[in-house]
């Protein structure tokens, strides 16, 4: 008997070969009707025997193709037959009100690598190589649905080879919207600074990337558009181009991304589980923070005073052609000025790059939307992403409980993400930056204007961080007076956003430790305890307030904070301790700093966690003034000996359980370097410390309160020693443990955090 079946396949199910998987099922099972593109999702309506519509059901539900990501499948038996005379392919359909979730850019897939190097196919060595399997996605995409004519390549009129692959359904090019070839669609060149083309007549080698390896390989610092924006590279093992690169990128300390033609390679400079393998190999082709190994021949200056590297594999054809054969790792960083956005657009990046890049290896397809490379690493027994941007955004994450009102959260001012909310889907944004200059701003504004058409969102609903100088507050503040503004402490965004993350509901131990973020009483919070759901979060411990002399300053020069803790722990006294810290202190400096604090002038008080890593960094003499955000502290975990067996020194927790003062602490490093133990285990005793009063609190708590439950989220917890020996000793005590793995750990998971908050607050009528 003969039945009609509409069947509505929603997720991530365009742009990734869907609608030719299900012409093939529909073919094999003799199946008539139709597939396209909504703005809903896929929509199948066939015809048929009841047997052959279930076992194509089944297919889809089991065997989907592998980018493809099924949230939900929806079927209902219509009761008219259209008697169509077979099955078709057709075009896409637009419906305002709906919405579809768009893949990210995905890497070059083994068929398209494969064809690259194969002399026999008409894509030789073709930069542009990609399928309905892999290639760029979201950064070049301007509407949905997703078709050709609403992406860049809009601007490549196919030829008749591509038009013939991308109109057949058994071609797994079928309908991939980015389809090309040297016939027909984007075009590589090589130019100087100045933009002339570089005459490859004058090399030895006669093809555009030849050349541009030829320059890395004599010392040269090249400007390469990818697929979101451009990099800038040099050979990683030329101590003098490394350098080079630094002092023209104003960037003195923090690392710089490596990229490698094999995990092989990456394997000679780092330790690589088959748990970071994987990483490494898969199709979002993150950078990946590995260990480095002793006798590795990186120089220091590509990841000074650091114990890791962070290493990506080639995620592009061209990239894949550049490190064809290379023996050596590439330097490959954010093309930028430091602080500033990634360059994505050709005349942004010939004005901002200019005098930092030699030369520019750039295309003519032109990039959308800006994304800049994710970065994660595997950390207490699963991935835990620090930046989720290029091949993870805009992949939703879908939650619950499920939202009531769509909703705009505007995250943090430090590695900013947004979130656009609706439904059961968060959808986090590719990264931002941070929110201390224009550029950046209009790249935030420029995102969420892109994500509400994408998506379909006219948000009711604006969440924001309490602090009242955030740009992105005061983004959020100055929006459509008919919005419903909802400001979320950032800390119990911090908390709601790995329970999000963690699929978690009801009460929870939540542990919050950062740098800074505005506290519900106007001071700086960063070392809190709360027992909190996603509606509230109650702050039950914390670490006694001290000073910051200097405010912003404080956070940049870490001996500030190493001088106030000593004066707490040991009184005016300290200035005669002995302490080489104390040795090379400018008293005069302190002396000022001293009457700031006594007379309250710009010293405010902090309960934060990183501040006081900070304080004992300067302790050490690791870091007197840091570079870049965190340095002290990852310079202190970066030392810390993983095999010492010491006990940790000892937090002093008074006022009820609700104050935690970290005098002993100090006064215990201060005996220990005294004594002449080493910085290593030093910082060692330390780190165990704060694991050890995590745990302690904890177990109070759990008493107290009966919940059992412990988040762990923010910046400090990046510190892969703190995070890995908390976890271990929480879980050898009976607690369940959740920590970041999609989301990132730090300010990039506020925003989902924001959105979680004021999502339950609206559940509940609370808003």
């Amino acid at each position: 008997m003969t039945t009609r079946v509409q069947i509505l396949v929603q997720g991530i199910v365009q742009g990734v070969g869907f609608r030719p998987f299900v012409y093939s099922l529909a073919v094999r099972e003799s199946l008539r009707g139709q597939v396209l593109n909504t703005s809903g999702g896929v929509l199948i309506d066939v015809e048929g025997e009841r047997e052959s519509i279930e076992r194509l059901i089944a297919a889809i539900e089991t065997q989907p193709p592998g980018l493809s990501r099924i949230e939900s499948i929806m079927c209902e038996t219509l009761s008219d037959l259209a008697h169509p005379a077979d099955f078709r392919i057709v075009e896409s359909d637009d419906d305002e009100s709906k919405f579809v979730p768009i893949s990210p850019d995905v890497a070059t897939c083994a068929d398209c690598l494969a064809e690259l190097f194969d002399p026999r196919e008409r894509r030789f060595r073709y930069p542009f190589i990609n399928c309905t399997n892999c290639g760029p996605r979201f950064t070049i995409i301007e509407d949905v649905p997703y078709d050709r004519a609403r992406t860049t390549m809009r601007e490549f009129e196919m030829c008749e080879a591509c038009r013939a692959e991308y109109e057949n359904p058994r071609d797994r090019r079928f309908h991939a919207e980015p389809i090309a070839c040297p016939v027909c669609g984007p075009r590589l060149f090589l130019t100087d600074e100045n933009g002339v083309e570089s005459p490859l007549a004058q090399s030895r080698v006669n093809d555009t990337v030849g050349r541009a390896r030829e320059l890395l390989s004599n010392g040269k610092i090249i400007a390469v558009k990818g697929i979101g924006g451009f990099h800038l590279a040099c050979d990683a093992l030329n101590a003098v181009a490394v350098e080079r690169l630094r002092q023209r990128k104003h960037r003195e300390d923090r690392p710089f991304a490596l990229m490698a033609n094999s995990v092989e390679t990456v394997s000679e400079y780092c330790f690589v589980s088959e748990a970071e393998r994987g990483l490494l190999t898969s199709e979002c082709r993150p950078v990946v923070l590995l260990e480095r190994r002793k006798d590795m021949t990186i120089p220091e200056a590509v990841a000074p005073r650091v114990s890791t590297l962070g290493f990506m594999l080639p995620y592009a054809p061209l990239h894949h052609l550049l490190l064809d054969g290379l023996d050596r790792p590439l330097v490959f960083t954010s093309g930028n000025v430091s602080d500033e956005p990634i360059c994505y657009e050709d005349g942004d990046a010939s004005a901002r790059l200019r005098g930092l890049a030699d030369h520019f290896l750039r295309h003519d397809r032109r990039i959308h939307i800006r994304a800049d490379d994710s970065v994660t690493r595997y950390a207490a027994g699963r991935e835990t992403a620090l930046r989720r941007s290029r091949g993870y955004a805009p992949a939703p994450l879908r939650v619950s409980p499920q939202f009531e009102r769509q909703i705009l959260a505007c995250g943090a001012e430090l590695k900013n993400t947004f979130c656009l909310a609706r439904d059961n889907y968060a959808f986090i944004s590719h990264h931002i930056g941070d929110l201390e200059n224009l550029e950046t701003l209009r790249a935030f504004k420029h995102g969420i204007e892109h994500f509400k058409r994408l998506f379909r969102l006219r948000p009711e609903v604006v969440a924001y961080d309490l602090h009242p100088e955030y740009l992105s507050t005061k983004y959020a503040l100055a929006l459509d007076e008919e919005l419903i503004r909802v400001g979320v402490q950032h800390h119990h965004a911090h908390v709601a956003s790995c329970m999000i993350d963690n699929h978690i509901e009801g009460e929870v131990i939540g542990v919050a430790m950062d740098g800074l973020g505005f506290g519900e009483d106007g001071r700086m919070w960063g070392g809190e305890f709360f027992v909190a759901d996603l509606c509230d979060a109650e702050r039950v411990a914390h670490l006694d307030y001290v000073p910051m002399p200097g405010g912003a300053k404080a956070v940049r020069e870490p001996w500030r904070m190493a001088a106030v803790y000593l004066e707490r722990a040991l009184g005016r006294e300290f200035l005669k301790s002995g302490l080489p810290f104390v040795q090379n202190l400018d008293a005069r400096k302190w002396g000022t700093l001293g009457r700031m604090i006594a007379t309250g002038t710009n010293s405010p008080e902090t309960s934060s966690m990183g501040r006081l890593f900070d304080a004992v960094a300067g302790l050490l003499d690791l870091r007197h003034v840091v570079n870049y955000e965190g340095q002290a502290a990852i310079e202190l975990e970066a030392i810390a000996d993983r095999g010492c067996t010491a006990a940790g020194y000892e937090f002093e927790v008074t006022g009820d359980g609700g104050i935690i003062k970290a005098e002993s602490v100090i006064r215990r490093a201060v005996a220990d370097i005294l004594d002449g133990v080493t910085p290593q285990i030093v910082s060692t005793k330390f780190h165990l410390g704060v694991a050890s009063l995590i745990v302690a609190i904890a177990i109070r708590l759990r008493d107290e309160r009966c919940v059992n439950r412990v988040v762990l989220s923010g910046g400090v917890f990046q510190n892969v020693f703190l995070l890995e020996r908390a976890v271990a000793l929480l879980k050898a005590d009976g607690f369940e443990v959740f920590t970041h793995g999609r989301v990132p750990t730090n300010d990039g998971g506020i925003s989902l955090g924001q959105a979680a908050v004021a999502g339950a607050r609206i559940l509940r009528g609370r808003v």
